[in-house]
Order: C-alpha cells, then structure tokens, then sequence
C-alpha cells in the first residue's frame, strides 16, 4: 500500500499522473468559466494570474467585504471580463454553468468551501495552507477523489523552473548526503507590531458572521480582519488561531512543502516545537518568535521564524523580510529562494560552484498547469494530496507547541501518538458549517 502512496506522490508531483477519470474532451475554444470566491489581496492576485490564461473567463467575483468585491469586479472588467458580482458563495457553487471556483479566503474557509466545491462538480484551486487543521486536509482528499475533481493547492513554487532544478539537483546526489535542512522568514518590526485594537462595530459592507462562517462567533477586530492595507500589508487574520496557524502555516508551509518535494513527498516522523511572543507586544495570539524541528526518515529540517530581526544570509536584501532554504550535504549546500539557487561547496570538495536565477513567474505556471489539468483531468502540480501532506507537517508543529509534547506522526493511521496533543488535530466548526464529504 505504502509503494502505491510513494508511486502516485511521485507522480503527481511532476505533473504527469494517469488521469483521474475520462471525461468527454471540452471543446478547444470552450473557455473554462470560473468563480473568484475571497477577492482580497491574495484572491485579486490569484485572478490576475488566472486571466493571464486565455483559457479562462471571469464569470463571478465573491466577497464578504463590499469593497474588495467592487474593486475585483473592476480589475476582471478592466482585462475584458464581465463578472456578476455575489455575496454568498453558495450562489457561485449551485450555479452549473461554473466550471471551476478559486477559493483565497481566510484559511479557515478553505476546507468546507472547497468540498462542497467537489460535491458540486467544480473543479478547484484553494489556496494554502489547505486547511487549519489535520482532519480538514483529510477530508478535501477525500472529496476531491470521491466526485472526480481536479484540486490544485497555491504552492505555486512547485511550478517554477528554478524551484524544480534545484530539487533536481538535491534528488541528483550532487550535494552527497544530506542530513540538515534548513528554512526560515525573519522580520524585524516595530514593538507595537499590529496593535492593539479594541473590539467594534463591523465596517460598513463587511457581513462579519458569514466572515467567520466556521469559526467560533467572536465580536470584530480590526486585526482579526485585517483588511487595512496602510496597517500592514499582509492580512493579519492569519495571527490568530481561529482563522489560520501564524507563520508556521502561511510561509512556512511554502518552505516546507519544497523540502519534501526534494524527499519523494516524505513527511516527518516527529516534531518538536518551541516559540512564544518575546518581542512584539500586539493582540496577535501566534508567536512572534519560533523554532520547528522535523525529523524525517534519513535528515533533519528545521523551520524558524522571528519578528526582532532579519539578519540577511548570503548579504541577499529581500525587502520586508528574509526568507530561504539551504540543504546541507557532505559536498556542498544549496541555497533557495523565489528568485535563485545558489549551490556552494565544501572546502575541498570537488562540486562546483553554481548559481542560476528564475527564468519564469511560478504563479503564472501554476495556473497554465491547472488549466491544463482542467482540460485533460491529469493531477496537478500542487494536488490537493500532495500540499496535504505539506500543510499537515506544518499543523504538527503547531500541534507540538500548542501542546507542549513531542509529537509523533503515524502516517498509516494520519493521528499522533501522543493522546494528549490528539486534540490539537481536529477543530468544531459553528454550525451551519460542517465539513462533510
């Protein structure tokens, strides 16, 4: 059974697995219609990739926030698309003239909209981390192979030419054994951080129940939102673990999800977690400071992240933060990010000395790859499995910390062995929200 697993990983990770089902073939010229559901920053991002796709129309924009569902309405008509403009995502999903849905939400919508997406008959591009918690991810498989639809997750990096040279070059052997990885995002922010707002009424145009749809009922705040882009220019929902796991599950399953693309999609053995809020001294409940250890079946990868300080490595200015992956082996290291690798020898050592800079826009990629998938029904880049499995290493680190345990991951039984942090992997979601298959 495990020898499939590692078959089908393997293959859908180059984006060459047997199709999911055979379809009756679309027409060349029959444009792919979809649905925007959560056009905030990153979904008004993700549809801007999208349209780039000549394949694919804009044909309804979803949003909680008025605003942002104006503006995104206006950005698809600026490029020629003419999108009716919803508030309630169901109305998108019961629409059968929708092919498929794009789902940049707040993370902690992703799991239900994107199986009911399934259980509609569209196909679906949720964005990462998939889910907030381990039995979510589990059941978006599920659906995803119950009702035959192609579920490409947003680890566009996968896509990118540069990214999959340098897991070439790690698989190759050419850096010899490795035993330590290492990722990371490091910030340095003002004390104050986000502040600290006090509870309030809802903006006008902000339907805040259906906002929190899933999650437990708590009055507004403005950083539970985050919608105030001259705040910060991320949304700061993501620090607060009703809605998403901090750092950890936004970049760090980005980072995380390439090292085990490098490993044949492995998936840690065990994982310890240690970190708290020792500089900034906003209402955020995530750490500002944090440290994860994997240990994985032949290495060790480590994951940190802080907001005191960004010590830059290679002297490489990434703007607001710095972020990265070395693999460490016995000839050399190779040193990653979005715009380069950069492989560097041991002292005596006879790798040589390379380095190469992206060539294409990842995110651009990934969209042609769903819309390709979409087309032949093969399993994309990011299926739905694969960043599963991603998002899953980055919930058990949230797991360790939260419960304060080491924690050991039984990938036959997908639980931990440990009874005390077991609560850690399922969440309750407010009715009428259940996630069911």
């Amino acid at each position: 059974m495990e020898t499939k697993r590692r078959d089908f990983l393997k293959s859908a990770g180059a984006g060459l697995a047997t199709s999911l089902y055979a379809p009756q073939a679309r027409a060349a010229n029959d444009r792919i219609a979809m649905g925007f559901i959560g056009v905030g920053l990153m979904g008004t991002a993700d549809m801007g990739f999208a349209m780039d796709q000549p394949e694919i129309q804009v044909v309804a924009v979803c949003d909680a926030y008025q605003p942002h569902l104006e503006q995104a309405a206006a950005a698809a008509r600026k490029r020629g698309h003419q999108p009716r403009e919803v508030r309630d995502f169901r109305e998108i999903l019961a629409d059968k003239s929708i092919d498929a849905v794009c789902i940049a939400t707040p993370d902690h919508w992703h799991a239900y909209m994107t199986v009911e997406a399934c259980k509609a008959g569209k196909d679906v591009y949720v964005e990462k981390p998939v889910s907030v918690a381990v039995d979510e991810g589990m059941k978006m498989v599920e659906a995803a192979r119950k009702y035959n639809r192609v579920v490409q997750a947003g680890t566009m990096q996968r896509s990118g030419a540069h990214f999959q040279k340098a897991v070439e070059i790690v698989r190759s052997g050419q850096l010899g054994k490795i035993t330590f990885c290492r990722a990371w995002t490091h910030m340095n922010l003002p004390e104050e951080g986000i502040g600290n707002p006090p509870d309030s009424e809802a903006p006008n145009g902000l339907d805040w129940d259906m906002w929190l749809g899933p999650a437990p009922k708590r009055p507004f705040n403005r950083n539970r939102f985050g919608a105030d882009r001259k705040l910060f220019p991320y949304s700061q929902f993501r620090y607060f673990w009703d809605y998403a796991g901090g750092m950890m599950s936004d970049w760090g399953v980005h980072l995380v999800d390439i090292i085990q693309m490098a490993f044949d999609e492995a998936m840690p053995k065990s994982v310890t977690c240690l970190g708290g809020k020792y500089w900034l001294k906003d209402n955020r409940e995530t750490p500002d400071t944090q440290q994860s250890t994997f240990e994985y079946p032949g290495f060790i990868a480590v994951y940190e992240t802080r907001f005191g300080n960004r010590q830059m490595m290679l002297n490489r200015d990434q703007g607001l933060f710095e972020y990265g992956i070395t693999f460490h082996g016995s000839r050399g290291t190779l040193y990653l990010d979005r715009a380069m690798y950069r492989i560097l020898p041991e002292k005596g050592s006879d790798l040589q000395p390379a380095e190469e800079k992206k060539s294409d826009v990842s995110n651009v990629k990934h969209w042609a790859n769903f819309v390709h998938c979409v087309r032949t029904r093969q399993k994309p880049a990011s299926d739905i499995e694969i960043c599963n499995r991603s998002t899953i290493s980055c919930h058990l680190a949230n797991v360790a910390l939260r419960s304060g345990v080491k924690v050991d991951w039984d990938a036959a039984t997908f639980t931990v062995r440990q009874k005390e942090a077991r609560a850690y992997l399922t969440r309750t979601h407010r009715s009428p929200w259940k996630v069911a298959v």
